[in-house]
């Protein structure tokens, strides 16, 4: 699977990070050829995927033991090789960094690529009341129906034809919502801090629409106590990398791996 994270790199978009490696691709699956020092538990032949800074595009990789999980018997190779980026950044995104609890309100913009998939099947399993998601497009909204499979936990909006705030509003009794995920930046920003809920968190994954406001209000980051983050992946310490796909294995790919 090519990530937009490949894309923008082969294009020169998307500057590597200092000691990763230029080659495309930061995930996999594959058999474990071989082992280092601190291998124990791993064999050679044990079927596996994981979570690299690049170079996952080569026939094979050297990797860190903890960036790696078992494959789920299962998954096909296909499958198991384009699980981590797009899960485990959800995953971050939503719990990790967003907190979000049972029975919470969460958005997240656009909800059908890669990110938003996995981030809508994440909230639903981790007992959102209501989600709400934007696309631009009714067949992409309709798939996204059709793969959360509850029109009553899912409220999909045409950001291109609706008013995301005003309806997020109405649906929760003008209380808004707990947590937003945004790859969408500048366009959104107004109709994000008035959707937020008092206590929000909102994590900032993009800027898709650009990066910098004419004109705004502060005012309800004070006055709504709201939390507003900026995450990345790619260019964290290999320690924290690590430990997030070590409890990803534990918390959502025996989900993944059930379905």
């Amino acid at each position: 699977m090519v990530t937009q994270t490949s894309s923008r790199q082969r294009e020169g978009q998307y500057p590597v990070p200092p000691g990763a490696s230029d080659i495309l691709g930061v995930e996999f699956s594959g058999i474990v050829e071989k082992l280092g020092s601190r291998s124990e538990k791993w064999a050679v032949g044990d079927e596996v995927l994981g979570l690299a800074t690049g170079g996952a595009y080569s026939e094979y990789i050297a990797i860190g033991v903890d960036f790696i999980l078992p494959k789920p018997k299962p998954m096909n190779w296909e499958v198991a090789a384009s699980i981590m980026e797009n899960y485990v950044t959800a995953f971050q995104s939503l719990v990790v960094i967003g907190l979000l609890k049972d029975n919470e309100d969460v958005l997240i913009h656009t909800g059908a690529s890669g990110v938003g998939t996995a981030a809508l099947q994440i909230a639903k399993s981790r007992g959102a009341k209501r989600i709400f998601t934007t696309a631009s497009s009714t067949e992409k909204l309709d798939f996204l129906q059709k793969l959360i499979g509850n029109p009553n936990v899912l409220h999909t909006i045409n950001y291109k034809t609706e008013d995301f705030e005003k309806k997020i509003k109405e649906v929760t009794n003008g209380r808004g919502i707990d947590v937003l995920i945004d790859f969408v930046g500048r366009s959104h920003w107004d109709k994000n801090l008035a959707a937020l809920a008092i206590d929000a968190r909102m994590v900032m994954l993009g800027l898709l629409s650009g990066m910098n406001l004419e004109k705004t209000s502060i005012a309800p980051i004070l006055f709504k106590r709201l939390h507003i983050i900026g995450s990345t992946l790619r260019s964290r310490s290999d320690a924290y990398q690590s430990e997030l796909v070590q409890r990803f294995g534990q918390e959502i790919l025996p989900l993944i791996a059930d379905e």
